[in-house]
């Protein structure tokens, strides 16, 4: 046998936690069950196992390190014959396996029943239980996680989106209008297919809302920053405004002050109990970019007074 460092892929430094983390995930690799079709997967599994016999004893390492004993576990010279640590007579200088733990073998069970759900314990020949070449158990296959990415009018229409599943397979999603981004829904048997005739894993999607040019998404809420002129914010105006399933003319009173919200009821996102959300209008007052001069002349007419006027005797002190 290889050198048990090298088959565990673990340095001569190793420390028992890490030594235990390779077998496990080893262990899970080469498991006979999940391995049906490779015929040298049975081999290397009964290889991992007798180099974690060695490495997860200490004593055992210690004579490995030490040179008192091979890779096989074999000594290497006079005066080891009758070690009595799992090789002996008849037993052609090896490790004999044991589900039991103790002398003539390693407890390897705790650990492979927490892989493989009770299908635990070595047999006779590298196999596993009671030494019977029972054929590899139907098991369930894994879940994947895919995403699902839509637009805003998607989600708002429910419409349906392309996705492309880690087998290559693609399949349409309808996106139900009351999911949001980050919640998953479930698609049963697209995930990767079962071992031995066991049921296929799910398709587990993830929503994904691709940021709109307008609007950002608040709960069943959606909020729009709406540019005004400063007459329409002091003299008031009807103003036309977007929604997701069209335009609408937004009522803005006189003496609007920028940030100011205005609601737009039902024009939001489906809400799982019913109904919609609504349109959250934040105002956004927008002055000429290369200035006019009848604005600026009445604005210095009306600055001292209206300035002493909001801010108050206080500031002038």
């Amino acid at each position: 046998m290889r050198d048990p460092y090298t088959v565990l892929g673990v340095a001569r430094n190793a420390s028992e936690a890490d030594i235990k983390k390779a077998f496990r995930k080893l262990a899970k690799k080469y498991h006979p069950d999940s391995n049906a079709d490779d015929p040298k997967a049975k081999d290397k599994f009964a290889e991992i196992g007798a180099a974690y016999e060695i490495l997860s004893d200490k004593e055992k390492r210690g004579q490995y390190d030490r040179g008192e004993i091979d890779a096989e576990g074999k000594p290497k010279y006079q005066g080891f014959e009758g070690f009595d640590q799992g090789f002996g007579p008849g037993q052609g200088g090896g490790f004999r396996w044991s589900s039991a733990g103790g002398p003539g073998g390693l407890n390897t069970d705790d650990i492979l029943k927490e892989i493989f759900g009770g299908r635990a314990g070595f047999g006779r020949g590298g196999g596993f239980g009671d030494g019977r070449q029972a054929g590899p158990r139907p098991s369930r296959g894994e879940d994947v996680a895919v995403v699902a990415r839509a637009s805003l009018e998607e989600l708002a229409r429910g419409d349906k989106v392309r996705l492309s599943l880690p087998n290559g397979k693609q399949v349409d999603f309808a996106v139900p209008p009351t999911m949001r981004a980050g919640e998953k829904r479930r698609l049963k048997g697209q995930g990767t297919p079962g071992m031995a005739g066991g049921p296929a894993g799910d398709a587990i999607v993830v929503l994904e809302i691709a940021r709109h040019p307008l609007f950002t998404v608040e709960g069943d809420d959606l909020r729009l920053e709406l540019p005004v002129t400063l007459d329409e914010a002091v003299l008031g105006a009807k103003v036309r405004t977007p929604t997701l399933s069209g335009m609408v003319a937004l009522t803005v009173p006189a003496n609007a002050s920028a940030g100011r919200t205005l609601r737009v009821k039902g024009k939001g996102l489906a809400r799982a109990g019913g109904g919609h959300g609504d349109l959250l209008v934040s105002l956004r007052i927008v002055l000429p970019e290369s200035g006019d001069g009848e604005l600026a002349a009445l604005m210095e007419s009306w600055r001292d007074r209206e300035r002493y006027r909001v801010r108050g005797p206080e500031y002038e002190r």
